[in-house]
């Protein structure tokens, strides 16, 4: 997970289909079903805080933690605009220090694929069960192999709203299952526009890469679910959440 910062500076008109409420509605239901709903919750890799202040508004204590300063600087003025006091800390996944424990934790939108070192990730999740509760559950969702092959693979994406314009064009490496993504963004200013490109990698790992590094972590599968569902994942699923738990 890098910087970004260009980025955040559009993220959330890119990523204004993702209803957050319905998902944290989901991940709320998972945090019941498998153990309970937490009351401090650590929202890793928060982005621009779409997650944190959902789960704010159900009088959920969250601590945001993101390695971008520029996505931190937007989830600040939207938690603001909202009057929540949440804590944002800018730290990456594998240098996560809290001041204690949380009785709860995520990761959304594929954060953890952003992570391209396996040696990078396994110590970030040793790093989340370290902060996290014993008998706790961290949830999270990655992109799936298939993904990154048949979707995302070598392709273009063109999005374009009103002032901006962004091309996003895919490279994708077999060997290693990571994806090198270039975004171009055009936006307006008077009668030009205004360029600037965001660099971004994604690694697709394999389940058995991740089972390994939750193992080493103290991270437990309970389940593995097709986004959005209670149902198991199937070939042509291109995100896929895990429920795990802290072992005692």
């Amino acid at each position: 997970m890098s910087g970004y910062e260009n980025f955040s500076a559009y993220y959330d008109r890119l990523m204004g289909e993702v209803d957050y409420a319905s998902r944290c509605e989901y991940l709320c239901a998972l945090f019941r079903r498998f153990d309970r709903m937490p009351t401090l919750l650590l929202d890793l890799a928060c982005g621009t805080g779409g997650f944190s202040i959902e789960f704010a508004r159900k009088n959920i204590e969250v601590i945001g933690v993101d390695p971008s300063a520029g996505m931190l600087s937007e989830a600040r003025q939207k938690a603001d605009r909202e009057g929540m006091s949440i804590l944002f800390l800018c730290q990456s996944g594998q240098d996560l220090e809290l001041y204690g424990t949380v009785d709860g934790a995520i990761c959304c939108l594929d954060s953890l694929n952003h992570i391209v070192d396996y040696k990078v990730l396994s110590e970030a999740l040793r790093r989340v069960a370290l902060f996290l509760e014993p008998g706790r559950l961290f949830l999270f969702d990655v992109n799936t192999e298939y993904k990154h092959r048949d979707v995302l693979g070598d392709n273009t994406f063109v999005f374009e709203e009103k002032g901006l314009f962004c091309v996003w064009q895919n490279q994708y490496d077999p060997s290693s299952n990571i994806t090198g993504m270039t975004l171009d963004f055009f936006e307006e200013d008077g009668a030009l526009y205004r360029r600037c490109t965001e660099w971004i990698e994604e690694r697709a790992y394999s389940p058995s890469e991740l089972e390994q590094a939750l193992f080493k972590a103290g991270l437990k599968i309970e389940a593995i679910f097709g986004d959005g569902t209670f149902s198991p994942p199937n070939e042509t699923c291109e995100r896929v959440i895990y429920v795990t738990r802290k072992e005692n």
